[in-house]
């Protein structure tokens, strides 16, 4: 009879113990809930101060050197004309020659091609980087006047760049953190509740688009390069305990 007054005794403090357990953990987890996540932007315009342009010319002749005295020639001009324009000569960085031999092909009534050779075709390119956009920009729309001056030139579409960006994001950051809290403060007063710690903080990707486009977010970031004016935005997501 004592055995089973002990066994029966044991049996109800463990579980009496088991629910004090399970209420305990109940408790902990709910507790574990008691916190508010909201996400905060950070917008920030600003107008390019670095400009990128570049573009490219060739010669083509059945002699190679007489190809290189071409372009040896044409680089020449290139230089004086962009001089001529306000660019200053360490600005310009002309690339190293690109060399293609250059076929004919065709086929005989049998369907057997060959091929002739017709020549040599040397490239160069030049690339100018300054933080004068409005000459450089000019330049760019106005490439025509080196083309008049003899020279097989290509034109590519200018990239802008900004120097200070790590400061408009240091800024955007600070805004988008800001945003954010402003929100948690204002759900937590509409619940009745207040903030407490912060729990955890996760910044975003910085998008860098032109302002008021279509263009997309990419996961990895967006850098737009093709406007002189842009608008960046970056998010932050904070985590915080209520009380």
């Amino acid at each position: 009879m004592n055995k089973n007054i002990i066994a029966i005794s044991i049996a109800s403090l463990g579980f009496v113990i088991g629910l004090a357990l399970l209420g305990s953990a109940i408790k902990n987890r709910n507790k574990s809930q008691d916190t508010i996540s909201v996400t905060g932007l950070g917008t920030k315009k600003f107008t390019s101060d670095l400009i990128g342009w570049s573009g490219n010319f060739s010669r083509n002749s059945f002699e190679l050197k007489s190809a290189y005295d071409q372009l040896a020639n044409d680089r020449k001009v290139i230089e004086n004309y962009l001089t001529s324009k306000g660019i200053p000569k360490n600005e310009m960085v002309f690339s190293a020659v690109d060399i293609q031999k250059q076929y004919n092909y065709s086929s005989d009534d049998r369907g057997r091609s060959s091929q002739t050779f017709a020549g040599y075709q040397l490239t160069q390119t030049i690339s100018i980087d300054s933080k004068d956009v409005a000459k450089v920009e000019n330049l760019s729309r106005n490439i025509t006047e080196i083309i008049n001056l003899g020279i097989e030139f290509t034109s590519s579409a200018p990239s802008y760049f900004y120097s200070k960006l790590a400061d408009v994001k240091h800024q955007m950051i600070a805004d988008a953190t800001k945003d954010a809290k402003q929100r948690a403060e204002k759900i937590a007063e509409n619940a009745g509740s207040s903030l407490g710690k912060l729990k955890k903080a996760t910044m975003g990707i910085t998008q860098i688009t032109a302002p008021n486009s279509t263009e997309e977010y990419s996961y990895g970031g967006t850098f737009n390069t093709s406007s002189k004016d842009k608008e960046a935005s970056i998010t932050i997501k904070l985590e915080y305990e209520i009380n």
